[in-house]
């Protein structure tokens, strides 16, 4: 019976997986039930994203795939540029705006290009916080932009830096911890330049959410006011008051409280205001990273959230930086920002196929009564038969106890394995039917709510958690999932995700949806035909920070861009291949060469035994070798379901039964 009477419709499943809430109107749902894309986040502009699936998939590119919006990425960096002119022009403030894409967020060369080109008109930086990123960084950045330079450094970096000096890039060098200063000042003194120098400032303002160890007292990087003194003194002693040209503050990333960013700027503009007053040529406040992406889309202050926008972060940067050098009477610095996340999360769409589920309870044969069985199978049936709206706790804990019964028993031998087969069984049924009743019930105990969970299917899904969404396993970052098609269907199935690697942890079971999905996945039953999930704002430290557990690899990659000349409105502008299974072998040092060749003498040992032919041996070898070749991943027609031919669970005269259909 539905939860909600009302019809379905493309607006119920849109309000039902919270598209509006995390979307930014860059993602809609169209009249045949796709998911689209909408790069200029309007509805006539839209790309459906299933065509590009079909598309992707006609070429023989497998899946898992990760989509890259180029678009996204372009309007992303121009929202950010016009929302600073236009809150500048709006308080009449008196420096610019020099926005920088810190590149650890997403360092892939595609991107990168994709982001300084969209931001030259407004000389949009880069910043590097290690020599691999410092060497990309000096080349692909432009001499009018800046090139922020964090993280710890050595006299190899400094010297580096200096090098983009002398190619007459704008490399201002932030000074982390105190001696760092001796080194680059001798670095510029080696190198005959007049450095351009920045300081960290340790702010006791503390950031909120998973990242607030980031800021305060025990922050990893940054200088104490002493400190501070201290460098100043160096400075002056050595005739460069001048070079300092930067005061940088950051208080984490993912900052979710927007009171949290306006006490940082105000704190860290203040620092600016004094260096000047003390004669110093501070010309830039960068306020560093920190600007938020609303994952769940609740519009709040928790983790996975954020309780403003981005036109709201940017006034509240430009105002607060503005009424302390109004009170301080020292000129309005220019604006940095180190926004990553909020540049880069949207563009990126991981596409999954679903192949297979894991239904609780389904069993792959009948059990009939017998008039042999065992005491607690019949005390079971009798459960069952007996299970009305008024008793439904106390049947469930009769099922628990008949159940730890049965494993008591089967471990000290009075149970046949039959008989525990069908305690099994009768339990998860009890618990089904128990489930029916819940939507009715007045109250709803815990132990029943948890059982109710554990009901819920698990969706098999051809992807790595530990390689495409590390930090959904390792922080418990929230990222919204939705399927791509068939929205014009009710979901009628709730469902757990569980990856292909074999690790308990590779499953999530936390999803942005509406508040009645009860923190499942509403989906669709699998029917045979491919059935495909998103993985959405994935474009943020996923794809660098993922590891090859169990050796799958990185994923396939095509880059999309709009084109309103085409048939779909689109174009493929590259693709990407992913890791085979030879280069994540090679990649922890297999040689494939002498893996081949320890087979080939294991097929000979088996040949001169008479185990093989000399013929089968080969075609063992040639198998071997090919499966070097192929994708790391599971090559499976998707969405066959492995039990929609089982008798268990929900059957009705030889069909499924569908769950209770989800809606908002």
């Amino acid at each position: 019976m539905p939860i909600h009477p009302k019809p379905w419709t493309t607006e119920a499943a849109e309000t039902l997986y919270n598209l509006e809430g995390w979307g930014l109107k860059y993602f809609g749902i169209n009249a045949k039930g796709n998911v689209t894309l909408q790069p200029k986040r309007e509805p006539e502009d839209a790309i459906d994203v299933m065509d590009v699936v079909e598309d992707v998939a006609s070429r023989g590119i497998k899946m898992p795939v990760l989509i890259r919006f180029q678009d996204i990425l372009r309007r992303r960096v121009t929202l950010i540029n016009e929302a600073f002119g236009a809150a500048i022009k709006e308080y009449g403030y008196g420096g610019r705006f020099f926005g920088v894409y810190p590149i650890k967020v997403n360092q892939f060369r595609e991107v990168v290009e994709e982001i300084s080109d969209a931001g030259r008109a407004w000389q949009y930086g880069l910043e590097a916080g290690s020599k691999g990123e410092l060497l990309a960084v000096l080349a692909m950045n432009s001499s009018e932009a800046l090139t922020i330079v964090n993280g710890y450094k050595d006299e190899s970096m400094m010297r580096l830096a200096m090098l983009g000096l002398k190619l007459g890039k704008k490399v201002i060098v932030v000074v982390e911890k105190l001696s760092e200063l001796r080194l680059l000042l001798d670095a510029a003194k080696e190198a005959g330049v007049r450095p351009l120098i920045g300081v960290r400032v340790k702010l006791q303002t503390t950031g909120v959410g998973k990242w607030r160890s980031s800021s305060g007292h025990f922050a990893k990087f940054g200088l104490t006011t002493p400190e501070i003194l201290a460098a100043v003194e160096t400075l002056k002693a050595e005739g460069m008051s001048d070079c300092l040209k930067l005061v940088h503050f950051h208080i984490g990333s993912q900052i979710s409280d927007i009171r949290v960013i306006k006490d940082a700027v105000k704190e860290g503009a203040r620092y600016y205001a004094k260096l000047r007053k003390m004669g110093l040529g501070v010309e830039f406040v960068d306020c560093g990273g920190g600007l938020g992406v609303d994952y769940d889309g609740t519009h709040t202050a928790v983790d996975s959230s954020m309780n403003y926008n981005m036109r709201e972060y940017v006034a509240d940067v430009v105002y607060s930086i503005q009424e302390v050098c109004k009170q301080e009477k020292v000129p309005e610095p220019n604006i940095v920002t180190e926004s990553g996340r909020s540049m880069v999360a949207h563009h990126a769409l991981l596409v999954v196929n679903v192949f297979g589920s894991i239904e609780t309870g389904a069993t792959p044969i009948e059990f009939r009564e017998t008039p042999d069985e065992h005491q607690v199978v019949r005390e079971l049936r009798e459960a069952i038969k007996g299970l009305n709206p008024k008793n439904l706790a106390e049947s469930f804990h009769d099922g628990q106890q008949h159940q730890e019964e049965a494993f008591t028993l089967f471990k000290l031998g009075y149970l046949g394995l039959e008989d525990k087969a069908k305690v099994e069984h009768l339990y998860w049924k009890l618990c089904l039917e128990i489930g029916k009743h819940l939507p009715k019930a007045k109250f709803v105990s815990e132990d029943l709510l948890e059982m109710q969970k554990a009901l819920n299917d698990q969706y098999l899904c051809n992807f790595s958690l530990f390689q495409s969404l590390p930090d959904s396993w390792a922080i418990g970052q929230l990222f919204p999932i939705m399927p791509l098609h068939r929205l014009t269907e009710e979901p009628t199935r709730r469902a757990s995700l569980v990856d292909i690697t074999c690790d308990s942890d590779g499953k999530i079971q936390n999803f942005a949806c509406h508040r009645s999905a009860g923190g499942t996945l509403p989906v669709h039953n699998l029917d045979g035909k491919p059935y495909y999930l998103g993985f959405f704002l994935m474009g943020a430290y996923q794809a660098t920070m993922g590891d090859i557990h169990n050796l799958f690899g990185r994923v396939n990659e095509v880059h999309v861009f709009k084109d309103e000349a085409e048939e779909k409105g689109y174009y493929i502008e590259e693709t990407i291949q992913g890791q085979t299974v030879r280069d994540v072998l090679s990649d922890i040092q297999y040689s494939d060469f002498e893996l081949v060749r320890m087979i080939k003498e294991a097929a000979d040992a088996q040949i001169k035994s008479g185990a093989l032919k000399p013929r089968e041996a080969a075609d063992l070898v040639d198998r071997y070798e090919a499966v070097l070749s192929e994708y790391t991943y599971v090559d499976h027609l998707p969405s066959a379901d492995e039990n929609k031919l089982l008798p268990g669970r929900a059957k009705t005269n030889g069909h499924h039964k569908p769950a209770e259909p989800v809606v908002p």
